[in-house]
């Protein structure tokens, strides 16, 4: 049975003599230290010098330091760096200055589940993981919500570690929606699945397929472009909004007929096969060596993959398109 916690089950007294070291001002970072901050906790960030991020934090008036000298001031030290970078960064600067009593946090447990970070006898592990990006984190905290949130911790971890989890869940904002107890392992497994099956992986697959068999079939590419991608967002927000169910309803019934008869010619058998395949490759690490071992290598396939991604067809007419739209708030990358 899942078990939520809310804003009564976490109390952020426990917190009121921690310091709470950032170490990252990205994407998550920034969200996590300025809503820690504003619920009234001492919040330290690490964040090198030189960077846009260091600027960034200067901006929202917080004075960063060495990824060093964060983890040594800090009582609960969250790693919030990229997933590539984290085992390196964490043996040469972090792990030699954790103390026992020290909580060492992350919001994504890729790199302990995987044995890049190992916290050292008398550190406890804990994740929480808000199910948004950081700047929904921050913008549902400002408007006196939350994202809702998933905690773990490690094996053995005490209570006390876990009511620092929740607290921290509670400085965020999470606890005003809700925190989902969950493993490290299921976290982890299920997000990059997750990831690379449906949410990236998968409909940047449908969608180019789409485009390219219109496209090839001599349609306009502009019209390709509107259908297969463009239109993508009116469906996901009707999912967000009430799921499946709610998508067929406000559809017209020859789009839902198209749904329940085309549907399951697309996604076939075959494809949930792969998509067990993919799964079995997350659980065993297998994807997790991958990964790792192409950033040691400076990522050559993910750097060139990268670029050849963004000469798509569907890019370039999506680019011509989106200044057409004045109501979009169009990001070039």
């Amino acid at each position: 049975m899942t078990t939520m916690y809310y804003e009564k089950d976490a109390d952020l007294a426990l917190l009121k003599d921690k310091t709470i070291a950032i170490l990252g001002y990205g994407s998550q970072g920034h969200a996590h230290a300025q809503n820690l901050r504003d619920s009234g906790c001492n919040v330290i960030v690490g964040q090198r010098p030189g960077s846009a991020n260091y600027d960034l934090a200067k901006k929202h008036k917080f004075e960063p330091m060495s990824i060093e000298d964060a983890t040594k001031k800090g009582d609960l030290v969250n790693i919030l760096l990229p997933d590539e970078v984290q085992g390196d960064i964490y043996r040469q600067y972090i792990r030699p200055h954790l103390k026992p009593g020290n909580i060492l946090m992350c919001s994504h447990g890729f790199n302990v589940h995987f044995g890049q970070v190992e916290a050292p006898e008398g550190v406890d592990s804990v994740l929480v993981a808000p199910k948004g990006p950081g700047h929904l984190v921050r913008s549902e905290f400002e408007k006196g919500g939350g994202v809702p949130c998933l905690i773990a911790l490690n094996p053995g971890a005490s209570e006390e570690s876990r009511a620092l989890g929740l607290a921290y869940a509670k400085g965020i904002g999470g606890a005003r929606a809700g925190v989902i107890e969950t493993t490290f392992a299921e976290e982890t497994e299920t997000d990059l699945f997750g990831e690379q099956v449906v949410l990236c992986g998968g409909v940047s697959a449908l969608v180019k397929a789409g485009y390219d068999t219109l496209v090839e079939a001599g349609y306009q590419p502009e019209m390709a472009f509107f259908e297969c991608m463009h239109e993508l967002k009116l469906i996901v927000d009707l999912f967000y909004q009430g799921g499946l169910n709610y998508m067929r309803y406000s559809v017209s019934n020859t789009a839902e007929y198209g749904d329940y008869t085309r549907g399951p010619r697309i996604v076939t058998d075959e494809t949930k096969q792969e998509m067990k395949k993919i799964l079995e490759e997350i659980q065993s690490g297998q994807f997790a060596r991958e990964w790792i071992l192409e950033n040691k290598a400076n990522a050559p396939g993910f750097k060139a993959t990268r670029r050849r991604e963004r000469e798509h067809g569907i890019e370039e007419v999506g680019r011509k398109l989106r200044r057409l739209m004045s109501w979009i708030d169009s990001k070039e990358v």
